[in-house]
């Protein structure tokens, strides 16, 4: 469990393999590895819940199987590309973004990215997949960011990126084109299948919302 609040950044340090046969990555990240990592640990990479398989002072070193490497774009990277690394919660952390699992759920491109006052205003694509979870004034992670959506449009969302994100992740350097990890609000996909279930009975029992109601003690 992650909370999206980057307190690192790394960069590849090495990426060996393909889709066909996985990858292994390698990412120097001395800061996060001296915050204290271990073998068999969950590290976020780019918003991607990953396991470190071998440490050094510098390096941690992660197996990407072709599903995660399908679904969060990791044959897009290059040697040196910097990269979001988010160590896992501790019990007693302070939770001060949103929950963050690090399961993408799609990977869209960036599409605008103006000047707005200090910072910017970040356009992405709303993947139709996930558009219904995607909603103004709710959370997203972005990269592994916690971000909250500014607005929406059937095709779009916007980010209002304080220059403070932009300094202190990948997201700063990122321009139109660009592609990122987005990983929808946890909550938003439990009660939206809660309500699916809700009206799946709904359908098959023919029974009144008020006795639904009653029956779930809504």
């Amino acid at each position: 469990m992650f909370s999206g609040l980057i307190a690192h950044l790394g960069h590849v340090a090495s990426l060996r393999g393909d889709l066909r046969n996985g990858m292994v990555l390698t990412v120097e990240a001395p800061d996060a590895v001296a915050d204290g990592v271990a073998d068999g640990d969950s590290v976020a990479i780019n918003g991607v819940c990953l396991t470190v398989v071998k440490h050094d002072q510098r390096t941690m070193t992660f197996d990407i199987v072709p599903e995660s490497i399908v679904r969060a774009g990791f044959d897009d990277l290059r040697e040196s590309a910097p990269l979001n690394v988010e160590l896992s919660l501790r019990v007693g952390d302070r939770l001060g973004g949103n929950l963050v699992y690090g399961h993408v759920d799609a990977n869209a491109a960036i599409v605008g990215k103006p000047v707005e006052g200090q910072g910017h205003r970040l356009t992405i694509e709303r993947p139709g997949a996930v558009a219904r979870y995607i909603v103004e004034k709710g959370f997203i992670a972005i990269d592994g960011v916690s971000l909250t959506i500014a607005s929406v449009t059937p095709e779009y969302f916007t980010i209002a990126l304080i220059p403070e994100t932009s300094r202190r992740t990948t997201l700063g350097a990122k321009g139109v084109g660009a592609r990122v990890n987005i990983e929808i609000d946890p909550v938003a996909r439990y009660a939206i299948a809660a309500l699916d279930e809700y009206r799946g009975v709904d359908e098959a029992s023919g029974a009144t919302e008020a006795e639904l109601a009653w029956a779930y003690e809504i």
